[in-house]
């Protein structure tokens, strides 16, 4: 049975920072990909960040050269450290495993990020 804990969630003001973390527990597997995704109230989730298991990453425009995604895949690991938060950055984030081959991927079970003064 695999859990994903996430972490460092909170209340910041604008313009301050965060460093989200999530780890894997219980089962080893090996990961295809890691990623964030986050859902503010009354919209989608859509996906923050995402980092492949050869280093490779991606971001939400809205987010590039503001958010850093960092993954560990021996240790099953993945943190997002969010710079020049913005109000609009207020959600609900979750962390995600893509398992690498078949079996089912992995959500965290989400952290409030709330950036307001």
């Amino acid at each position: 049975q695999v859990q994903l804990v996430e972490s460092g969630g909170g209340l910041v003001q604008p313009g301050g920072s965060l460093r989200l973390s999530c780890a894997a527990t219980g089962s080893s597997f090996s990961l295809s990909a890691m990623g964030w995704f986050r859902q503010a109230p009354g919209k989608q989730r859509e996906l923050v960040a995402h980092i492949t298991r050869g280093g490779s990453t991606n971001y939400a425009d809205s987010v590039k050269g503001r958010f850093t995604i960092f993954g560990d895949n021996a240790k099953n690991t993945v943190d997002l450290q969010m710079n020049s938060l913005k109000p609009e950055d207020t959600a609900v984030y979750y962390c995600k495993m893509w398992r690498l081959g078949s079996g089912p991927d992995y959500w965290g079970q989400g952290t409030q990020v709330t950036v307001s003064s």
